[in-house]
């Protein structure tokens, strides 16, 4: 027989394998969760689970096992019964879920009566343009026009294409338009076009002008938000300007003739060609930074994005306490109405066992893993207040090297966990509501053999800076200098990149004309 030749056969083979069972999954989803997640979560299994129910007291009187779950209860399936589907061995005599695990969460907020803010329509940028262009313009022709640059503005307010190009596309629409009319005229009762007819088409469908789209154009940077419209920030900034009423003005003629020196802080420059001192170009500049580079986006329309810290921590007598703010969350209990269907248990064929066994033991389960969830997130949280107990209580600066693996090690869980846990997760603090993840940074070493955080040296730059003569402001070199006097001792290349970060501009572009 060839070895090569094909055929059924049996034959016997042990082997060991790691197989992740599925509610280990889902608990790692719900890990992830973030706490609104989690909310829409645990709603979607109220619905799903007729064996969950909320709780509706405080959480000392939602189950009495001891009284009530006496006969006719059910023992729920092993972790292997259940992966196979066995029903055979489904016992309806006693069902023992245990005192922590049956427990829903105590509700510890006094209740609250919460208001959910009311839809408000927004408008965008085009929608806030269009209703003004067609307050000011009566014919349709002209408001035709003006909606097809308004088309072509980003959501920054700028136009985005040449008027050559906007001229071309308002003469094809025209030109089908026309065509439009024109056999609608032939298809009524005279069957016939008219000369009068004719030369009524002609005017209505006269071609666009330049004229007309400059003026157009001209309409519409007129309009609000000032400087709209424009083709470069430059031209944005000449219009704020026109709004303001200083047309011809010092300033005007500064950014019109001046602009890239005066973006690059040339102000020595500008002074020479304007025959102006150095003192008034920088007054210059500061009245032009507090125009908006920018415009449309006042208009943009974004998602709101809300974020409900998932843990709080509060300095009570002198001791730092982490709670979890899960009082948002429904509160879980198994459902007391399956009690009175156990007692009829006897009159339940084999799917519906099935069907309850497998709906009780999810229930159970889902209490269970977010307790689970809770208790992680606040040993997690309780290791970060100790680590970093003298940032809680002296700021940023304070701030020390953190990674997931310290973390991991101490509690006891695997380092994906951990970045689990911190992924989207806030916690409201007495010094603000922070990530999570803010509170991992590298460390740099300093004098004395300890280290700080790159948080922490960024404060240490920000603070330099703030601190600095307008005049005479610190170079990168001077910054590591000084840094180099506390203890920390960093290249002046780092020092950039911090101050890039925070993005601080460099000291030719801080220096101040005193």
């Amino acid at each position: 027989m060839s070895p090569f030749s094909s055929g059924l056969s049996q034959f016997q083979e042990l082997r060991q394998e790691l197989r992740a069972n599925p509610r280990l999954y889902q608990s790692m989803e719900l890990l992830y969760m973030p706490l609104l997640e989690l909310q829409k979560q645990l709603e979607s299994e109220l619905e799903e689970n007729p064996f969950l129910e909320l709780t509706e007291s405080d959480g000392g009187e939602e189950l009495d096992r001891t009284e009530d779950l006496a006969d006719g209860e059910v023992e729920v399936l092993s972790e292997k019964e259940d992966e196979e589907g066995s029903l055979d061995d489904l016992s309806w005599e006693h069902l023992d879920l245990g005192d922590e695990q049956n427990k829903s969460f105590p509700n510890v907020e006094e209740d609250r009566e919460f208001w959910e803010r009311p839809t408000v329509e927004s408008v965008d940028l085009r929608g806030h343009l269009t209703g003004q262009l067609r307050l000011i313009l009566v014919k349709e022709r002209d408001v035709r026009a003006g909606e097809e640059i308004i088309g072509n503005l980003s959501d920054e307010g700028m136009l985005t294409c040449e008027l050559q190009e906007i001229l071309s596309d308002l003469n094809s629409w025209l030109l089908e338009m026309r065509s439009l009319a024109e056999q609608a005229s032939r298809d009524s009762e005279e069957n016939t076009i008219g000369m009068d007819s004719m030369c009524e088409i002609d005017t209505l469908f006269a071609p666009y002008s330049m004229i007309e789209v400059r003026e157009s154009l001209s309409i519409i940077q007129s309009l609000d938000p000032p400087g709209v419209g424009a083709r470069d920030i430059k031209e944005s900034i000449l219009i704020q300007l026109e709004h303001r009423g200083q047309a011809g003005g010092l300033s005007y003629g500064v950014v019109s003739s001046h602009f890239d020196e005066l973006l690059n802080h040339r102000w020595e420059d500008v002074a020479k060609a304007k025959g102006i001192h150095v003192r008034k170009v920088q007054e210059i500049a500061d009245e032009i930074a507090t125009l908006d580079p920018k415009p449309g986006l006042k208009y943009s329309i974004d998602p709101d994005i809300y974020i409900v810290p998932d843990l709080i921590v509060e300095e009570v007598d002198g001791e730092w306490l982490v709670f979890s703010n899960d009082t948002h969350l429904p509160r879980l209990q198994i459902a007391q109405s399956y009690k009175g269907l156990l007692k009829e248990s006897k009159q339940l064929d084999r799917e519906n066992k099935d069907f309850v066994a497998r709906k009780i033991k999810s229930a159970h389960w889902m209490i269970q893993a977010i307790e689970q969830r809770r208790q992680t997130m606040i040993k997690v949280m309780r290791f970060l207040v100790e680590k970093q107990s003298e940032f809680f209580i002296n700021g940023i600066e304070y701030l020390k090297p953190l990674t997931l693996r310290e973390v991991a090690d101490y509690i006891q869980v695997h380092e994906s966990t951990v970045s689990r846990v911190v992924n989207q997760k806030y916690v409201q603090t007495p010094r603000g509501v922070f990530s999570l993840k803010y509170f991992f940074s590298s460390g740099i070493r300093i004098a004395g053999g300890e280290s700080i955080s790159a948080k922490g040296v960024q404060s240490k730059i920000r603070k330099l800076i703030d601190g600095e003569n307008p005049g005479a402001p610190l170079s990168d070199q001077s910054i590591k200098r000084d840094l180099g006097t506390d203890g920390v001792h960093i290249a002046r290349r780092t020092v950039a990149k911090y101050r890039n970060q925070l993005g601080i501009p460099s000291a030719r572009v801080r220096k101040r004309i005193q």
